[in-house]
């Protein structure tokens, strides 16, 4: 990690820990400030394989080695165009074809090999495969829109449950207080003797405790999107969306 630097101004991670790296489509590196330096004209070349780049292709670095960002940005933008699934095969081993050609397609984009033809049988198979991409683009579309209303709830829930602590824990102290208090008014107003007092209190104390694990572990689990909950199935399909 330490060795981690920019190209161009030979910053490193190690003498500026906040360095931000960002990373471009032929997946070489520059820092933050260079990137901005090098579209002070409007336009400039990788300083490393003079590839022609627009500042809206930089993106912030997130693995230690770039070309795993290289490669995530590449499969994002194949998947939009290789998106069937199996249920779009007749057989499994026409799908596990058609993985692998996806896999290829993402090796060689991000290994600079036989680039062009590569592309070219891309844009073979998204026209061949136009209506499908389309179709499939839509399902996946709402497939995400029901991913993002189980995390709302998921995080919903999450906040309900965090109030739900905080309102027994407060609670719990109120009740410890309140067995407290009335062990000194006992102390004050009662005949017994003391020892036979704080011995009392000491079981009630001990019966509280008690309880309060019991209610810890009586804690109904939830039931949302992180303990498996099952998205609605889409109408008429059969299957279920995840």
């Amino acid at each position: 990690m330490d060795d981690q630097g920019c190209p161009r101004c030979k910053t490193t991670k190690y003498r500026n820990p906040s360095l931000k790296l960002m990373v471009n489509v032929c997946g070489h590196t520059l820092c933050e400030n260079c990137v901005e330096m090098l579209f002070v004209r409007g336009s400039g070349n990788c300083v490393q394989c003079d590839t022609p780049l627009r500042k809206n292709n930089f993106r912030v670095q997130l693995f230690e080695d770039p070309t795993v960002d290289k490669e995530v940005e590449i499969r994002k933008k194949v998947l939009k165009i290789f998106n069937k699934r199996e249920f779009d095969f007749s057989g499994l081993r026409e799908y596990n074809d058609y993985l692998e050609l996806v896999e290829d397609t993402v090796y060689n984009l991000t290994n600079n090999l036989d680039v062009e033809n590569t592309k070219l049988r891309m844009e073979q198979y998204q026209r061949e495969n136009r209506d499908l991409i389309q179709k499939n683009k839509a399902t996946l579309t709402r497939e995400q829109e029901e991913l993002e209303e189980l995390l709302l709830l998921e995080q919903q829930g999450n906040e309900q449950r965090r109030l739900d602590v905080l309102q027994e824990e407060q609670r719990q102290l109120n009740a410890k207080r309140k067995n407290k208090q009335a062990l000194l008014d006992e102390l004050e107003k009662s005949q017994l003797p003391a020892t036979i007092l704080l011995a009392q209190h000491k079981v009630r104390a001990a019966q509280l405790e008690t309880q309060i694990e019991h209610q810890k572990q009586t804690v109904k689990p939830t039931n949302l999107f992180s303990t498996g909950i099952h998205m609605r199935e889409h109408a008429g399909s059969g299957r279920r969306s995840l």
